[in-house]
């Protein structure tokens, strides 16, 4: 059933009608906009992300959320990362993260552009994220943005199952082989130059 057409929605809006429905949605530009369901591979990613995580923060005040936490964007849209990490308040009822400090999005076909150009600028304005993983789930590979103290951020890839990412905001490191535990990859092809 389509969205009752109303401009803009406001957070409680959204809320009240999200609770309603059988499929996920995110609010964007005033508007539900339906979510695509996951792979397998897709979920097994974010499964072992979201047990590296919350083993790492054990005892520290910050926790895991799932892709049912919501993520309040300045823009006013509501968004859903594959998995979060929240350091703020925990407030039992609450729908949102209080102060999300790294979101995560596993790369799928037809997210994968959006994600990593108008989702990502997006979450460039959260004011307490501090790191953003997307991760490429065909290879063990990803990209961490993070923002510096002076507030401007940075990029850098990782690859490889040796490798392990520095997450100094949460104070702990991510090793890529945790993340991508249980999954085979295919082989990628090589460019091969004429002699």
């Amino acid at each position: 059933m389509p969205a009752p057409a109303h401009n803009p929605w406001t957070e409680a809006d959204f809320f009240a009608w999200l609770a309603r429905q059988d499929r996920r949605h995110e609010l964007v530009d005033g508007q539900p906009r339906a979510m695509v369901g996951a792979t397998q591979r897709h979920d097994r990613i974010v499964t072992n992300l979201l047990i590296a995580l919350g083993t790492r923060l054990r005892g520290s005040p910050c926790r895991t959320g799932t892709s049912d936490t919501a993520i309040r964007i300045p823009n006013r849209n509501i968004r859903y990362p594959d998995a979060a990490v929240d350091c703020g308040r925990f407030e039992e009822t609450a729908r949102a993260a209080t102060e999300p400090t790294l979101v995560a999005e596993v790369a799928s076909p037809s997210t994968a552009e959006f994600d990593q150009t108008e989702k990502l600028e997006e979450y460039r304005t959260v004011p307490s994220l501090r790191h953003i993983l997307m991760i490429d789930p065909e290879q063990p590979r990803l990209r961490l943005h993070t923002r510096g103290e002076d507030g401007h951020w940075t990029s850098a890839p990782h690859a490889g199952l040796e490798t392990e990412v520095a997450l100094p905001a949460l104070g702990i490191t991510l090793p890529l082989a945790e993340l991508y535990e249980g999954l085979g990859f295919r082989p990628q092809p090589r460019l091969v130059l004429p002699e």
